[in-house]
């Protein structure tokens, strides 16, 4: 397994978090979303497989995707900003139905807090559906800022996201660590001049270990002692 540079590594004051496919494994409750809204254009199911990949970069990009999957986007008045809308309605539904966190991140979570590092998250996710996500699943306790995509002029991989996230918890870049699962985490990682780590067990196309981290890991459980706690 890669580790850190020894020029960068060290143990950080702050670990900002993706959301989807880093923390919580929502596939299911995401793919059944966008299924759904699909079925009712008359459009046949995408596999969650396929769904796994598609996620990333918001809401709109996962519809997106899903149409042209299925033949394009379709005519009339459905514009992509009314399929959202109706998606993120239909999906603020049932959220947490089946999303749980990943092995080993709570017990990680909680392992950093006694630790007295401060913890955010950096999501495409629109914001309030990322903090009725987090509630639900009680992750809220961990975090000290939270942003999701909508909560910012400019989201990942902008580097003002993550660090609007840093700035929040009081930390400066020089003292947090990235993890992510995306090609996208790399860069707003190596835009905000942040050491990233990604899991392998995430939402992506691309083989994690061919993103240029840092870092991957393969389990959470992984997490603590790479980061030194």
């Amino acid at each position: 397994m890669p580790t850190l540079p020894q020029s960068r590594f060290r143990r950080p004051r702050a670990i900002v978090f993706d959301l989807d496919g880093t923390l919580v494994d929502s596939a299911l409750d995401l793919a059944a979303t966008l299924n759904r809204l699909l079925e009712r254009h008359g459009r046949t199911a995408v596999a969650l497989a396929d769904v796994r990949n598609m996620i990333g970069e918001g809401a709109a990009k996962l519809v997106e995707r899903g149409f042209n999957k299925t033949g394009g986007m379709p005519n009339g008045s459905w514009t992509l900003e009314k399929l959202t809308v109706d998606f993120l309605a239909d999906y603020s539904r049932a959220v947490a139905l089946h999303t749980r966190p990943f092995p080993h991140v709570v017990d990680s979570l909680e392992r950093f807090a006694r630790a007295g590092i401060a913890m955010g998250v950096c999501t495409s996710k629109a914001g309030a559906l990322t903090r009725q996500l987090l509630a639900e699943l009680d992750l809220t306790r961990h975090f000290a800022a939270v942003a999701g995509g909508d909560d910012v002029p400019a989201r990942k991989p902008d580097p003002s996201h993550v660090m609007h996230v840093l700035e929040r918890m009081g930390v400066n870049a020089d003292d947090a660590i990235y993890v992510g699962d995306s090609e996208t985490d790399v860069k707003t990682a190596r835009a905000a001049n942040l050491p990233v780590i990604l899991v392998t067990f995430g939402y992506t196309p691309v083989p994690p270990r061919e993103l240029g981290a840092d870092a991957v890991i393969d389990s959470f459980s992984e997490l603590p002692a790479l980061v030194q706690v």
